[in-house]
């Protein structure tokens, strides 16, 4: 035995006055999806301007974790020291080096490559991340400086300096 329903044998004159449900988009009306698309199309825009501002703090949300990783290194020369600073010193040049592409997903309207590799598109947000890495580079080079890696005292430049010919004594 099969059961089978027929939707044509329905009546349909008691659903015509329900409201639609909810998040239904009508097409009968034209204005409502113009409006609508503008309006999704300036909200994600909107996002992607604040997911770019989210991207470009990025580095400075690590440096807490990062000096705490210095601080618990140590102040001596050790490998585990070493690879660490090396990691805070490299780092920012490969940010900085792939600073377009890295932006380029933000990019507002068109996703095409020339108009995202521009450094006009998103400047504020780029300067912050150009600034937010130069902070994690001066965190490095500040550990570099405490290890006593950086030539910062007079002693360091000993060998580079010049002594004036010695004068000369005659006793008679």
């Amino acid at each position: 035995m099969s059961l089978s329903l027929d939707y044509a044998s329905l009546d349909h004159s008691k659903w015509r006055n329900l409201p639609p449900p909810l998040g239904f988009a009508s097409l009968s009306s034209s204005k409502t999806p113009s409006k609508s698309a503008a309006a999704a199309t300036e909200s994600y825009e909107a996002l992607k301007e604040k997911r770019a501002w989210d991207f470009a703090i990025a580095p400075a949300k690590s440096l807490p974790m990062q000096g705490f990783m210095l601080y618990m290194s140590g102040g001596g020369v050790q490998i585990f020291s070493m690879g660490i600073v090396a990691m805070l010193l490299l780092t920012p040049f490969k940010n900085l080096a792939a600073i377009n592409p890295a932006f380029a997903q933000f990019a507002p309207g068109s996703t095409t490559s020339s108009k995202a590799s521009s450094l006009t598109t998103l400047a504020l947000p780029k300067l912050v991340y150009l600034a937010c890495n130069v902070a994690t580079l001066a965190l490095g080079l500040w550990k570099c400086r405490a290890m006593g890696l950086l030539p910062t005292g007079t002693g360091d430049w000993l060998a580079f300096e010049s002594r004036g010919p010695a004068p000369e004594m005659s006793l008679f």
